[in-house]
């Protein structure tokens, strides 16, 4: 995965951003400021001399958790009793070994590699702020592991967000001291044997190293910038699905003007109403007028009669006209618009899952920047403990070495519960786009599920929309924060936690189904684009070859018409069927057209059924790799 070409992102502990995360996941290399390097040895070489003042430092001369209250000796006392001219070990250095030998306790599959590189990065960082102890040597190799393309096994379940992510953590730590398991070149081995490969040796601990290592917030920190990553795409995503429904639906443009939104200024909900804008620039579907749309009606083998088959489409149209008795007060609305009534309803606004889009589109972007306000101030911040001010001046060791909460991931968690509660949202209003585009009561004169259907043996898109509707559902069973239920650890001595590593891990996990629900959208709009187009230019045709009582085939509601009415009800159709005639072929938004061609190379319309499950993989497959949303992007550029 490590990525030899890219430029290595330099970490110096204070200017860490999200892109520069997501370059490292993705393969990037780090390297290290000289100037930071500086003050991690000043405070490794104060934590150092403490130690030898023999001065109680929670961590590095005591135990943790509810064992802080163990003073460390000067040598195990089993050997001591042994042989007193046994040198014995260390405990200090005991202490940070076994910290991390025992705390690698995570359960279940590992993370992926661009999760576990974003870790490393992330502790990099923070322990190049200088307040943490650890020493250089141990830094640096710490940076040549993730340089070296090792990536550590570590299982997604252990963590509660505080003490940080205490066991994910100590599942990085422990393949530097050659312990537990890595991937590396593509292979999943023991630790020591990946450090060996890669030309790398293990690490001893020194004093309060351990602790460095596995105290902080890297787990729940990565994994929720790797989900806003997803989701700053699936967003742009959203609002294309949302356009290109519009336009299969021949929508109305005022929901989306600059003018509305200015009254209601959520920065989400103008940015999306923008892009609806944008994407559906140059649509002749948006704002058509009502009459020109037609109606759906079932193929019959009288419908195109003056076809060859081979060339007849797999629909017919129609209109219903309004009769002269019954425009009553509507006489400025027919002036206005022709009394036909087709695919589209004389209304003036569509139904709220395309109307309101940039309101609920916008209110989840909003999250989602929240988010990332919060996540950006922690990719820079201190999270272990304690916190080592080398150069403050104390009379006591406390003032200088400080146990606060930095570890405490309820910042995190509670942004993360945000974005959590805001994907269903996203995702359940595509779905009702989807679901508003296959029902032939919502769907503005389409076909039933979205195909011909004439003999009542093919079902079209209609299950499309029951998967959307399983993952909608899944979604929302998944959205109850994990932070509002803390469960003490550390016998009580941690006795609330944020569960925060739970929160960004659900989200990460989320996103992809998110982008599920958006591809079965495009799919089907892609389906419904094509026959509200082909539907349109049908009725162009057969204006362009018809007279007023040819064209009046399609026209249903003039039975028991006297002379004088039924030459008055030809002059109308006369009319409709010249304006037919003269309207160019319907073109959808310039952005979506694009989005549309994509989708189009790979799938193609679907006139009768045939197996879906191919082709909704693809789409899918659009989606999660950028390939629709690029297509539209490249659109807006030209």
């Amino acid at each position: 995965m490590n990525d030899s070409n890219a430029a290595a992102v330099r970490l110096d502990g204070n200017s860490l951003t999200r892109e520069q995360l997501v370059r490292v996941a993705q393969g990037a290399c780090v390297d290290l400021d000289p100037a930071a390097l500086q003050a991690v040895a000043r405070a490794a070489e104060f934590l150092a001399d403490t130690v030898r003042r023999e001065e109680p430092i929670y961590g590095v001369s005591t135990g943790f958790g509810s064992n802080a209250d163990k003073l460390l000796g000067g040598h195990p006392m089993r050997d001591a009793q042994v042989d007193a001219q046994t040198p014995g070990r260390s405990l200090h250095v005991e202490l940070q070994h076994n910290l991390i030998v025992t705390h690698a306790v995570c359960v279940g599959e590992p993370f992926a590699a661009d999760v576990v590189r974003a870790m490393l990065c992330i502790r990099i960082n923070t322990l190049l702020r200088g307040h943490s102890g650890i020493r250089v040597q141990t830094l640096q190799a710490l940076a040549a592991m993730l340089n070296a393309g090792i990536v550590p096994v570590v299982p997604q379940l252990g963590s509660v967000g505080a003490s940080g992510d205490l066991a994910p953590l100590s599942h990085l730590a422990i393949v530097l001291l050659g312990g537990g398991e890595a991937f590396f070149a593509g292979e999943r081995m023991p630790g020591a044997q990946a450090l060996e490969r890669a030309g790398l040796t293990p690490v001893t601990l020194s004093y309060k190293e351990g602790l460095a290592l596995n105290n902080g917030t890297a787990q729940m920190l990565a994994t929720g910038v790797l989900a806003l990553h997803r989701l700053d795409a699936l967003l742009d995503t959203a609002d294309l699905a949302a356009a290109m429904t519009v336009d299969a639906f021949a929508g109305r443009l005022g929901a989306f003007a600059a003018e509305a939104h200015a009254l209601r200024p959520h920065p989400g909900q103008v940015r999306s109403a923008a892009n609806l804008r944008a994407m559906l620039d140059g649509s002749s579907l948006a704002d058509i007028r009502y009459h020109l749309v037609p109606k759906f009606r079932q193929w019959q083998p009288s419908s195109w009669a003056r076809r060859p088959v081979a060339e007849q489409p797999c629909f017919d149209i129609g209109w219903e006209w309004v009769p002269f008795d019954q425009r009553h007060g509507r006489g400025n609305f027919y002036q206005r618009f022709r009394p036909f009534r087709g695919g589209k309803k004389h209304q003036p606004q569509d139904s709220y899952s395309l109307r309101c889009a940039p309101q609920v589109h916008g209110a989840v972007r909003d999250a989602v920047e929240q988010a990332k306000r919060v996540l950006d101030i922690e990719l820079n911040s201190v999270t272990d403990n304690p916190l080592v001010f080398p150069a403050a001046e104390a009379e006591h060791v406390e003032q200088q070495v400080i146990s606060a909460g930095h570890f405490h991931g309820m910042p995190l968690a509670l942004a993360m519960s945000y974005v959590k509660a805001a994907i269903p949202v996203l995702a359940s209003i595509s779905e009702r786009r989807l679901n508003k585009l296959v029902d032939p009561a919502t769907n503005d004169g389409l076909p039933p599920f979205l195909i011909g259907n004439e003999d009542g043996t093919e079902s079209g898109y209609m299950i499309v929309q029951y998967t959307a509707a399983a993952i909608v559902n899944d979604l929302a069973s998944r959205a109850m924060p994990a932070s509002v239920y803390s469960i003490p650890t550390s016998a009580n001595a941690e006795d609330h936690v944020s569960m925060g590593a739970n929160e960004a891990r659900h989200v990460l996990a989320m996103t992809d189904d998110l982008g599920k629900v958006l591809a079965l959208e495009l799919y089907t709009a892609a389906q419904a684009l094509d026959l509200r187009r082909d539907m349109i230019d049908a009725a162009r045709a057969l204006a362009h070859g018809s007279d007023a009582a040819g064209f009046a085939a399609k026209v249903q509601g003039c039975w028991d018409l006297d002379a004088s009415q039924r030459a008055a009800f030809l002059a109308e159709v006369d009319g409709l069927r010249a304006e037919l005639a003269a309207l160019p072929s319907p073109q959808p938004g310039r952005a979506v057209g694009a989005a549309h061609a994509a989708i189009r190379e790979r799938i193609a319309f679907m006139d009768r059924d045939r197996a879906l499950d191919g082709e909704v993989r693809v789409a899918l497959q659009l989606v999660a790799d950028g390939s629709v949303l690029a297509a539209a992007r490249g659109a807006l550029q030209h």
